[in-house]
Parts: C-alpha cells; structure tokens; sequence
C-alpha cells in the first residue's frame, strides 16, 4: 500500500496533534482543578520554581530530533552517496521526526525524511536506503537500551507497580522489548538477504505493470529504483557497511535522548529527586508503548499514559506542570520549529502543489 505524504495530510495532522493534546492537557487540567478546587496558584506555582539550568538542558535535548537524527542520517546517506551535506541531512533527520508526530503510528516520518532528502537532491534509491537503515539503527539501538537499563540496577521498582490481573509495569516493558526484538530480527534480515526484498520488489512491479501501458512504465522505473537501492543494500553487507551501521546505533543515543531522558530532565527541573536508571527504564517503556501510537504523535495518549506511569514519582499537584514541561522537550519543540519550516517551504512554492511522496 502507498502512502502519499501532502502539505494537506501534514497541516490535517498538525491539527490533530495540537487538537488532542489540548484536550488531553485540558482534561488532566480541569481534573486537578477540580482535586485542589478553584486553587490556580496549585497549577501556576511550580512554574514559578523551576530550577533553569535544567530546563536550558532540556531544550538542549528538545534538538536532538535535529541534530542526533540529522548526523545519524548523514552517516548513513554518505555511505551511498558521498558528497551529501550534513546541514541537509540534520533538515531531513528533524523533519522526519516532525512528520512523525504528525501521524498516526509514525508513518509519515520515513516519507517526511526521503522526500527532504530528495528535495536536497539525493536520489530516491539512496534516500530510501539510508532512512531504512536508520530505522533498522532504531529499532536495534531500543533492544539493546532495555536489557542495558535493567543490566545497570533499573526496574527493580517497576517490579513492583501493578496495573491489573497480576501485570507490573516491568512485565509491560518486557513485552514490548520482545515486540522490538522480533522487528529488529526482521529488518537485519532484509539487510543480510537484500536480494530476497529486491525480488519482491520487482514481482510487484510486474504485477502492477501489467495493468496499462502508464503503469507500466511507472512500474519500469520502481523496477530500476529496487536495482539501485539493493546495490545501495549490498554496500552495507560489507565490513565498512556493518561499521557505519555500528555508529548509527550509538549515534541513536543522542538521536533519541529528548524522548528517553526528558522525564528525568523534567524531575529536576521541577526540583523532584528520583533514580536516574528507573526513570530511564519508565522513558523507554514509554517510548515503545508509544512508538506505534494510533494517534498523531501519540498526542492525547502520551499525556494520559506519562500522567499515570510516572504518577510513581510525581506528586498530583505537580502533574500538569510535568505533563507539559516533558511533552515541550520530547515532542512540542519540534513540532513548533518544524511547522514554521514547512510553512516557509509552502510560501516558496508548494502551495498548490500538494506534493506526494509514495513510500511501496
């Protein structure tokens, strides 16, 4: 199925986003309101306290959408195209993760990410090669990140939270790092065996060629693209590949640390003491629950989920304050600096466009 990535389906998403958000913000804001009575300065107070140096941290972090994402991808993207230039990637790494938030389940973040990368002049084949294995890079950097967390003294606390028939929030986060294991399993197997998804490629092609002579050179085209991008996959399948694939999982870390260190940052910001390791652990239970959200950008979920996880280290009176200080840094931040560039591409010339990306 394609999936065609427009300045209509962005700006709907956009909307979304910012819709449910308030309402999930709205709703814990009314809640709590509601918990204290017509007391405003329980809400307003801790913003009065907040400890800055954290919070200039936290914007530091707010920025690794841009800046850990955008150098993972250049890694990636020189490895099949040398010449690529860093500031185009780091554009197409932020607005990958903007495109994220935007819709559901994260599936406009890899279009997002080839279609900048194509507006910067790198071939579809390449671009989509190198959003592939940052996405591979992910998905390995998450499975190690768990079991590394708990190997480190993290869940011990967890272990003993339960939600219902027995369930602990430790057995959730297990569940899900086996979802990511077996995801991880299945993309470093298309990147072993690239000739098998090459194959795949072309027989759908061939299919879908035969349905007119318009189709069929559409689909002569995607037959040459899977060619090129399963020579760009080959080149990985060597020594040098398999290193560039190394740095693109350490260099997740940064690429990645607004979502999984946003909740300790956030802590301390608001003068919380808490133990560093099982707040990371509870960020990234977070963040897999989260990763295949049915909403734009988990908005409307992530508030209410973080609000009732992290409920174990946040006083009631702090959790709107807490709610919005860490959704500005895992998510807000972007998409705030990633609408006003995509704006400022619509004023260029997009505006009536409504350009596609179509990710087969």
């Amino acid at each position: 199925m394609a999936l065609a990535l427009t300045p209509r389906l962005l700006r709907r998403g956009l909307e979304l986003f910012a819709g449910i958000s308030v309402a999930a913000v709205v709703i814990l804001f009314a809640y709590y309101l509601i918990r204290f009575g017509d007391r405003i300065d329980v809400f307003l107070s801790p913003f009065l306290r907040l400890h800055w140096g954290w919070i200039a941290v936290g914007l530091g972090l707010a920025s690794m959408d841009w800046f850990g994402g955008g150098l993972r991808l250049w890694i990636c993207a020189r490895h099949v195209h040398p010449g690529v230039r860093l500031k185009d990637t780091i554009v197409a790494g932020g607005m990958g993760a903007w495109g994220g938030y935007l819709t559901p389940f994260q599936s406009g973040s890899a279009a997002m990410s080839i279609w900048t990368l194509r507006r910067a002049g790198l071939p579809m084949p390449e671009a989509v090669t190198s959003v592939f294995v940052t996405f591979v890079a992910t998905v390995a950097f998450l499975a190690i990140a768990g079991p590394l967390a708990v190997w480190l003294g993290a869940g011990r606390s967890l272990s003993e939270h339960g939600l219902v028939l027995g369930i602990t929030l430790y057995d959730l986060f297990k569940t899900s790092l086996t979802l990511f294991g077996v995801i991880g399993g299945l993309m470093l197997a298309a990147m072993v065996f690239p000739g098998t998804l090459k194959t795949i490629v072309q027989r759908l092609a061939a299919r879908f060629g035969r349905r007119s002579p318009r189709a069929a050179a559409r689909a002569e085209r995607l037959s040459a693209g899977a060619d090129r991008a399963h020579e760009c996959m080959v080149t990985f399948a060597s020594p040098k590949g398999w290193l560039t694939l190394l740095w693109a999982i350490i260099i997740s870390a940064p690429a990645h640390s607004n979502k999984l260190l946003a909740g300790y940052v956030t802590l301390r910001a608001l003068g919380i003491p808490a133990n560093f390791y099982d707040i990371l652990l509870i960020q990234t239970l977070i963040a897999f629950l989260l990763y295949f959200a049915p909403t734009p950008g988990g908005s409307g979920l992530a508030e209410l989920l973080s609000a009732a996880v992290m409920s174990l280290y946040v006083p009631r009176e702090l959790t709107p304050s807490y709610t919005l200080i860490w959704r500005f840094m895992s998510s807000y931040a972007t998409v705030i600096v990633g609408s006003l560039l995509f704006w400022n591409w619509l004023r260029r010339g997009l505006i009536g466009r409504e350009e596609a990306v179509s990710i087969t």
